[in-house]
């Protein structure tokens, strides 16, 4: 797990938080190679990588143009016998994998839009094994209403507030946008133990695009952004959250 998969400073404290995950659950359960679901992973930026550093990762995304592009992808990238493209969704999740096949769930962008969060956590639940871990990804209310408002766009940024799915309405293109405990309070009632909470992109869209132009500036912003990506404080005005939550591990008998 030695090499670094870096994208750029608006997905590198995923990755950093990913890599040591996964570091972990390959040390605890003595297996360098995991199984990696991707639900809505579409064309392979998460999965195609993963697949790289040694996993074997299965796409699971609606799109059939999306797989198709993950295709290519992967076989451009030498790891087409690792990844596997599978057309389906949330709901119909555990059918296509099976469950408890799973050591990894990434789940990044996909709560947002799908018709019932609730039953999305409970089939990818179902699907890790005892021990295993998921990688959830949301946007954040609050920093979208700090947006509107700083825009100028105020009744949009009130009915963000007030909504209790953290949508303006009509033209928003997200039925729903979450705050920490929301989504901790939805990950842990479909069974799952909250690991790890952080903030994504809390500076970075926020910071002039010409300092993500230099690479010293750039990579001073993401060791920045990764020091304030634990602070609650923060992380309230996140554009997104990343949260690690795991599966129990099945208790040992007692002897």
């Amino acid at each position: 797990m030695n090499e670094r998969v870096r994208r750029n400073p608006r997905t590198d404290a995923i990755w950093t938080q990913l890599h040591q995950a996964l570091a972990e659950l390959t040390a605890s359960t003595g297996r360098r190679q995991l199984d990696i679901v991707d639900l809505g992973g579409g064309s392979g930026v998460f999965a195609v990588p993963l697949a790289r550093i040694g996993h074997r990762v299965t796409v699971v995304d609606p799109s059939p143009n999306a797989l198709a592009t993950l295709s290519r992808r992967a076989a451009d990238a030498g790891v087409g016998a690792q990844v596997t493209g599978v057309q389906g969704d949330a709901a119909g999740l555990r059918s296509v994998v099976g469950a408890g096949s799973a050591d990894v769930v990434v789940c990044h962008g996909v709560l947002e839009v799908v018709d019932d969060p609730s039953a999305a956590v409970v089939a990818l639940a179902g699907c890790l094994r005892p021990g295993g871990l998921t990688s959830v990804v949301v946007a954040q209310r609050y920093a979208a209403v700090l947006a509107k408002a700083l825009a100028g766009h105020l009744t949009d940024a009130r009915r963000l507030l007030d909504h209790p799915d953290g949508t303006w309405g009509g033209s928003d293109p997200l039925p729903r946008r979450f705050d920490e405990a929301g989504l901790t309070a939805l990950l842990t009632g479909g069974g799952l133990e909250i690991v790890d909470v952080h903030g994504v992109r809390i500076l970075t869209d926020l910071v002039s695009g010409s300092v993500l132009d230099d690479p010293a500036d750039a990579a001073t912003l993401a060791g920045l952004e990764a020091a304030a990506a634990a602070h609650p404080a923060f992380r309230a005005v996140a554009a997104a959250l990343h949260v690690l939550a795991g599966k129990p591990a099945l208790e040992q008998p007692a002897h």
